[in-house]
């Protein structure tokens, strides 16, 4: 399979990152870090919209999820005969990327398969995250490339975490999401060693169409809306008023908060997704996991979302 969204430039200069740390145009500045190609501050004005990281709550920021997504059952799956090991979200979130092209409003960050991927991912590949300011928004570009002579399976999705609008930890209450869709919505969610369950939920949005977040509303840990049900995502403050998108065309797409364990938390993530956590107990092979990507040899898959800050 190849999906041919958007294209990243592929020029193997590397850049000193310490040159080249923040992005920016007239309305937005960002820095993103060599470290996982991982965004570290989205803002506007002097306002921070991006969570600032706490591993009280959750010490990450936006990582990107690659080779897989979620969890595979027990930490374990198999290809070709032979067994590998690989935690939550696969490594990339973990590397350190090259700065590959810059511009004034636009970066690109370059990762290649090593010795070390190839124990844990038998496929050697080359993954770009490129980021473009446009006015009030930043397009996350990503482009998977299978450098090998086999087909390649992988997954990838973002993980991005915003500061809920107007935080007070003293109330229960934490604002809203509105979705493109005013119908009720089905998801699933994990149930056991962050894996999931074939049981499906359905989310009753109220007369407005709304979602209302409060302290409660993540006690089910994650909300996985598949089927592309939804391709964009706006959460609102408590007084109804917009604060930032998410447009995708991702098949899947995520909400989580720990806010069950810390009621205190300030922030939720919005992750659009090209895959998912397996189901429990799944002993298939990674080719036949739900959602899995196919890439042929020297295929490339290319893929965007944006962040917009209404």
């Amino acid at each position: 399979m190849s999906c041919h969204e958007t294209s990243l430039p592929l020029k193997k200069e590397f850049i000193n990152e310490e040159t080249w740390k923040h992005i920016s145009n007239s309305v937005l500045t960002v820095q993103i870090a060599e470290h996982g190609a991982e965004l570290q501050k989205y803002q506007k004005g002097w306002k921070e919209y991006l969570w600032q990281g706490d591993a009280k709550f959750w010490g990450r920021r936006s990582p990107v999820l690659f080779p897989i997504v979620g969890r595979v059952w027990n930490n374990k799956y198999r290809h070709a005969g032979n067994t590998y090991e690989i935690g939550q979200h696969g490594f990339a979130r973990d590397m350190n990327f090259k700065l590959t092209y810059k511009e004034d409003k636009g970066a690109v960050y370059w990762l290649e398969s090593t010795p070390d991927t190839l124990g844990k991912f038998p496929f050697p590949f080359r993954l770009l995250v490129g980021y473009l300011l446009e006015e009030n928004k930043i397009t996350v570009k990503w482009r998977v490339e299978n450098l090998g002579a086999m087909d390649m399976y992988f997954q990838i999705g973002a993980h991005p975490a915003f500061y809920f609008p107007k935080f007070d930890a003293a109330t229960k209450d934490r604002g809203f999401f509105v979705f493109d869709r005013k119908s009720d919505l089905e998801y699933i969610m994990p149930i056991e060693k962050g894996c999931v369950s074939p049981e499906r939920h359905v989310l009753k949005l109220n007369k407005e169409g709304l979602m209302p977040i409060d302290i409660h509303t993540f006690d089910c840990d994650t909300y996985i809306f598949d089927n592309k049900q939804l391709k964009k995502i706006t959460l609102l403050d408590k007084k109804k008023k917009p604060h930032i998108s998410l447009e995708f065309n991702s098949p899947l797409v995520a909400l989580w908060s720990p806010t069950k364990t810390h009621p205190d938390c300030p922030f939720v993530c919005i992750e659009p997704w090209y895959g998912r956590c397996d189901s429990v107990g799944y002993s298939g092979e990674l080719k036949d996991r739900e959602w899995i990507q196919k890439l042929e040899p020297k295929e490339t898959f290319d893929v965007e979302y944006k962040i917009i800050i209404e």
